[in-house]
């Protein structure tokens, strides 16, 4: 217990940074909320004193009323615009807030190490930035528009109420409280609801983002059912937490409103005798009764507020996990800047693996000259693409050192080491955007001239072309309805465009049919010319002309030499060569 209610102060304090940003306007709003209850708490006064004039057969004064009538009137519409405007400041504070967390959120995706992503599904991430912010905000906004306006009308109908009677205005204060504690039981119950809803919720999203995603592949192996199962158990979860964090925080305002009616039948009982007696007129009377109820009715809001809180707060805690997560190390202060890069590439005893229990590449060397084509090649799992998350660094070595033209990676910067290499993966990745915001992603500068060029290198000019809007075309996300042979030869364009010092071919052509493929080896070969160059392939076909191969297995590399010189040796390649090419 000691632990949660810490949790939510910590939360609480952090939305509280965000929102000191913005303390001018939470200045401003308050002095409107101020403004405005004490003039809505005038109003029953003017009531009161009006009905004091139309006492008696024939005590009616119209001049005196039609006064009352016309203040009560103007005082009514400059408190209407008083809320207006200060629902307006609070609609900017809360959505400016929710807009700083999303974008550090985002910042902070952008920036966590890729080993956060890999061990998160991505809808899980999406849920935190998108729907949980979304929570947040109708539960900071509910907090801003009645929580201190509450606040401010308890406050001003117990200044008034003791103007008028102060025996009666007791009775209000000790009945009152009842209802806090009825409404602080109950919060208690909804925070672990919320947050166990907010879970769910994302966990759920994530399930709905994978199955829309691989939905090819569901209906392929007949999975509708076991996904249908699956779905449904999850949903039937969120249903059953939903339904309880919704069940307690229904029932805090029936409750609290009926504690409120009775606050009210009893200063309505007192005052009525006090009327009876006459110490009190029967416009006092309309008047207090008018503040009881006011009185009570922030206390009915509060709370609602108090169970939005919970589900707020439950919410934040969620995407603060996320934007406190540790980020990847940063940059050195004085790291270098990679420029006019020759290609030397040292892997010096490097060990790495991804989690310490599983190790996978232990004390690999390697030497590799400007202009080198290297091929990597071995059995799935043996550490091939470890190999290139490491030399992008994607992931950092736990031992060892990789240098590049002699210096560690660790001592350059990522952007300038990452724009070193050209990189080409077999799985394609498109944004939403036209052909031609694809294919300059990493040059945006560039002229039509060297798109057309860098397309036709890639052999995607012809296809482009046949497209409804040419390069003007605007892709759907991930491409579409491009095939995903299209889509490869878009990011094959990319890195054309680019023409980066070094290249990293992972499966580039897994995709693409065999006739393309040997047009796209042409190209890959000329951009290559002068290029040190990693080349990941399962078609040993492809890396005959590679001036070394590595075959790694089990995160070393155990053969290494040309295609002619490891088929000599009889060993691990031989065995991977005839069993490809074997009849």
């Amino acid at each position: 217990m000691a632990d949660k209610i810490s949790m939510q102060k910590g939360t609480v304090s952090k939305v509280l940074k965000y929102i000191k940003k913005y303390r001018f306007l939470l200045v401003l709003s308050l002095v409107l909320a101020a403004a405005s209850v004490a003039l809505t708490l005038y109003v029953p006064v003017l009531i009161g004193d009006a009905i004091d004039y139309i006492i008696g057969e024939n005590n009616v004064d119209f001049a005196a009323v039609t006064e009352y009538l016309i203040k009560i009137a103007v005082i009514v519409c400059v408190t209407a615009l008083f809320q207006w405007i200060m629902n307006t400041i609070n609609n900017k504070i809360t959505y400016n807030v929710v807009r700083d967390i999303r974008e550090q959120a985002f910042r902070k995706i952008e920036i966590l190490p890729l080993k956060y992503i890999d061990s998160h599904s991505y809808g899980d991430i999406v849920s935190r930035v998108i729907a949980d912010t979304d929570q947040f905000a109708d539960g900071l906004l509910m907090g801003f528009t009645q929580f201190f306006t509450g606040i401010i009308t308890i406050i001003g109908t117990l200044i008034f109420m003791l103007t008028i009677n102060v025996s009666i205005t007791l009775v209000v204060v000790v009945l009152t409280p009842l209802s806090l504690f009825v409404a602080r039981f109950i919060a208690k119950k909804t925070y672990d609801m919320f947050k166990l809803q907010s879970e769910t919720r994302a966990e759920q999203t994530a399930f709905i983002d994978e199955m829309v995603g691989n939905v090819k592949v569901v209906q392929a192996f007949s999975h509708e059912d076991e996904a249908m199962e699956k779905f449904d158990e999850i949903n039937e979860r969120l249903e059953k937490c939903s339904l309880k964090a919704i069940f307690y925080s229904s029932i805090t305002n029936p409750s609290t409103r009926f504690i409120n009616s009775l606050v009210y039948a009893g200063v309505g009982l007192t005052s009525a005798i006090a009327a009876i007696n006459g110490t009190m007129t029967v416009g006092a009377l309309s008047c207090f009764l008018s503040y009881a109820n006011q009185y009570t009715k922030p206390f009915n809001e509060i709370s609602g507020v108090i169970t939005e809180l919970q589900n707020a707060l439950a919410c934040a805690a969620h995407i603060f996990e996320l934007i406190e997560e540790e980020p990847q190390s940063p940059d050195l202060p004085d790291a270098l800047v990679l420029d006019n890069v020759e290609g030397y590439i040292a892997i010096d005893n490097v060990s790495f693996s991804y989690t310490p229990e599983k190790p996978l590449i232990q004390n690999l060397n390697l030497n590799v000259k400007p202009g080198q084509k290297i091929a990597i090649v071995g059995p799935t799992g043996c550490g091939k693409t470890t190999l290139i998350n490491l030399l992008m660094r994607f992931y950092d070595v736990n031992s060892g050192q990789i240098c590049v033209d002699g210096n560690n990676i660790k001592q350059i910067t990522r952007n300038s080491l990452r724009r070193s290499y050209g990189m080409v993966l077999q799985e394609t990745w498109l944004k939403t955007g036209t052909v031609r915001e694809n294919i300059t992603m990493g040059k945006p500068d560039a002229t039509e001239d060297e798109i057309i060029a860098a397309a036709k290198a890639s052999h995607a000019h012809s296809f482009i072309k046949r497209l409804p809007k040419g390069y003007d075309t605007v892709l759907s996300e991930d491409g579409g309805s491009l095939s995903q042979g299209q889509k490869q030869l878009l990011c094959i364009t990319r890195v054309m465009l680019c023409l980066p010092p070094m290249l990293i071919l992972d499966e580039a052509t897994s995709s693409i049919d065999t006739r393309t493929e040997i047009k796209i080896q042409e190209a890959f070969n000329k951009l290559m010319e002068g290029k040190t160059s990693f080349i990941v392939a399962h078609r040993l076909s492809t890396i005959r002309e590679a001036d070394t191969i590595l075959v790694m297995n089990n995160g070393n590399i155990i053969e290494q030499g040309n295609h002619t010189e490891l088929l000599k040796l009889n060993g691990f390649y031989v065995n991977l060569y005839n069993s490809q090419f074997a009849h």
